[in-house]
């Protein structure tokens, strides 16, 4: 699996069901997100994945501007589960 996507590439497999975590902060969550995305706090997910993920399942990650993603999904990757970064983050999906 590739460690990251391109918007181009997610925008072609976006739909519902797809494993999409917003790792921003509640308030940039709600003033806009891509669609099927959940919002999870970069913490929550690095010190508790196992609350929230399933080895098993891919999930797309993102954030602003894809760099602390980036950082997460090197780190979720390297203990077992399957992630990849959304290049740019919401930025470049706006």
């Amino acid at each position: 699996m590739k460690e990251s996507i391109s918007i181009t590439e997610l925008k072609r497999i976006l739909r519902p069901g797809i494993n999409i975590i917003d790792i921003r902060s509640s308030t940039s969550y709600k003033l806009g997100n891509i669609p099927y995305s959940k919002n999870i706090s970069k913490n929550e997910l690095m010190f508790n994945p196992e609350k929230y993920l399933i080895k098993e399942k891919v999930y797309y990650i993102y954030c602003s501007k894809g760099i602390q993603s980036r950082g997460l999904v090197k780190y979720l990757n390297s203990i077992g589960y399957h992630t990849a970064n959304i290049i740019g983050g919401y930025a470049s999906y706006k």
